[in-house]
């Protein structure tokens, strides 16, 4: 059994510390702690393979630009022969307030490019999301905009606190099932941060 562990985000220097890429951002941490290359260059991505307390795992960030994240998904899925029951596909969020980590089995795209099309290439929603959120803008015509602006110099103070969660949440899930990562995991904002301190 593989699990596929995919961080969306846009590829290139000028999108590396926006909004957008912080599914990049995870899988980058993720990444270090399994010690897993992400040098394989193949199947429209950047990907490795490792070991996660005996678990096989397959950690990818589509190369793509982020609309077009399916494809790079449905071919790592179909050359790895991944159950779709076993990708997590790690995505920012406008709809969950700037902090909040959560996380589910299928359910819509609300909007998000990304996931869409991984949907539409994959022929179902039946994977597990860890959800990040960022917040939105009040005006929602900047919504394009805001999602590839850097984050804020407030928000950039707690994001590592923010990624490391995520990235708890997503090793948990691999090793221990999605139901237990939400037990541990979830979190509606970064009042999280408020109770460990």
């Amino acid at each position: 059994m593989v699990y596929l562990v995919v961080g969306l985000g846009n590829p290139g220097k000028r999108y590396e510390f926006t909004r957008h890429n912080i599914g990049f951002m995870v899988a980058d941490l993720l990444a270090a702690r399994w010690k897993v290359d992400l040098k394989q260059k193949s199947f429209n991505a950047l990907w490795g393979k490792g070991t996660v307390e005996g678990k096989n795992v397959l950690l990818a960030k589509p190369q793509t630009f982020m609309n077009l994240s399916g494809t790079a998904v449905k071919q790592l899925q179909s050359f790895f022969k991944t159950e779709i029951s076993n990708l997590i596909v790690i995505h920012d969020d406008l709809d969950l307030p700037y902090g909040a980590v959560r996380m589910k089995a299928g359910g819509g795209t609300a909007g998000h490019k990304g996931l869409a099309s991984i949907e539409s290439n994959l022929g179902t929603s039946g994977f597990m999301r860890v959800r990040l959120g960022i917040g939105k803008p009040v005006d929602k015509s900047r919504i394009e905009g805001y999602v590839l602006e850097p984050f804020r110099k407030e928000e950039q103070v707690m994001l590592p606190e923010v990624i490391h969660r995520a990235a708890d949440a997503s090793a948990e899930i691999v090793l221990n099932g999605l139901q237990k990562a939400i037990s541990k995991y979830q979190t509606k904002n970064i009042d999280f941060l408020k109770k460990e301190e």
